[in-house]
């Protein structure tokens, strides 16, 4: 399916009291709406996917996978900053008629959701039968369900949080450090800070994998090497492949992004806010993630009313949830048939 655009030409109101001109998003839908409406997934995508959802989480959603076209109007939504379709950075400023880059406002997670409700809205979807999340897109998935919650029936969360912690945001800032130390990312160029968002992607992936997983992975069967190690060539690997697909400012704006997810601010208190979601709620961890490590996904399950928690364990730490998909798969479809429970996900060897 090819990507979709729609148009939101009325002022776009931020959280910061800033406004865009124009709202433009990208997005992709599988499958067809049934008569009872009743069959939307909505899927909210990490910090560097896009709407085609059945291209980077296959496993889960696909032809023959849990959440598939036949059954499901599945959509995905290129979320506000990002470089796959909806208004971003590298966007025409309509003031200036140039790209934005630096002088695009900074926005929030809730500025990203509100940006989901006029889509979702305008595609008449009354209802999201299931909104599923992780990382990033979880973060999103969570302030949607308290914002609209009688929207959200089913709410899946995986490897998120309530909260940025101080860790995470270390790891983002260190991150636009690489970025602006490469000057040429004030030049405003389309390719600006590539040399930075390399090795920013390079730092980044310390924290989506493992010290075991490298040690696995990445290990040496020569035992007399000196250079030229299996791990230099991954990251640098990695780092390229991103910058080949994905641009520095909106790299930079979308880790700040991250950075501004709490769910409490302005809402009295976590309790208050996680209180008011009405979804049933399944969350997931992932047992060896160390940037969202499973105490915060257990803090989501002491303050959703009556959510459904199992941890799973992954050799892959925070990008488990896009690689166990069996497992997942396995845990998804007990929560959408009501019959999770954790006794059943021990017996099955999840956790």
């Amino acid at each position: 399916m090819s990507l979709k655009t729609f148009t939101y030409n009325q002022d776009f109101q931020l959280e910061s009291g800033k406004q865009l001109k124009r709202l433009e998003i990208g997005y992709h839908t599988f499958g067809e709406l049934n008569a009872q409406k009743n069959n939307v997934v909505w899927v909210c995508h990490a910090l560097t996917a896009n709407s085609d959802v059945l291209d980077w989480w296959p496993g889960l959603f696909g032809e023959k996978a849990l959440f598939n076209p036949q059954e499901h109007f599945i959509v995905c939504a290129n979320i506000l900053g990002s470089a796959y379709g909806t208004t971003n950075p590298l966007s025409i400023n309509p003031k200036s008629e140039e790209p934005y880059y630096l002088s695009f406002p900074v926005f929030t997670i809730r500025d990203v959701v509100k940006a989901h409700q006029l889509l979702a809205n305008w595609l008449n979807l009354d209802k999201i039968e299931v909104l599923i999340g992780g990382s990033l897109g979880g973060q999103q998935a969570v302030e949607w369900a308290i914002t609209e919650p009688k929207k959200i029936n089913q709410l899946i969360i995986l490897a998120t949080n309530a909260k940025h912690s101080p860790w995470g945001i270390a790891f983002n800032e260190s991150q636009r450090l690489c970025l602006t130390a490469d000057p040429t990312f004030y030049k405003s160029l389309p390719n600006g800070g590539n040399a930075g968002l390399k090795a920013a992607r390079s730092l980044a992936l310390l924290s989506y994998r493992s010290y075991k997983t490298y040690a696995i992975t990445q290990a040496e069967d020569d035992l007399h090497k000196k250079d030229s190690f299996n791990a230099s060539s991954y990251q640098n690997y990695q780092g390229q492949k991103l910058v080949n697909r994905f641009n520095a400012y909106s790299y930079w704006y979308l880790t700040k992004v991250m950075d501004s997810h709490n769910v409490a601010r302005n809402r009295i208190s976590f309790e208050n806010a996680l209180g008011r979601i009405k979804a049933r709620t399944l969350i997931i961890a992932i047992a060896s993630d160390i940037l969202f490590p499973p105490e915060e996904q257990r803090f989501l399950a002491r303050h959703i009313p009556d959510a459904s928690f199992t941890e799973v364990k992954s050799l892959f730490g925070h990008d488990g949830f896009l690689i166990e998909t069996e497992a997942l798969s396995r845990i998804i479809q007990l929560f959408l048939k009501q019959a999770f429970t954790e006794e059943i996900s021990e017996v099955a060897g999840i956790i």
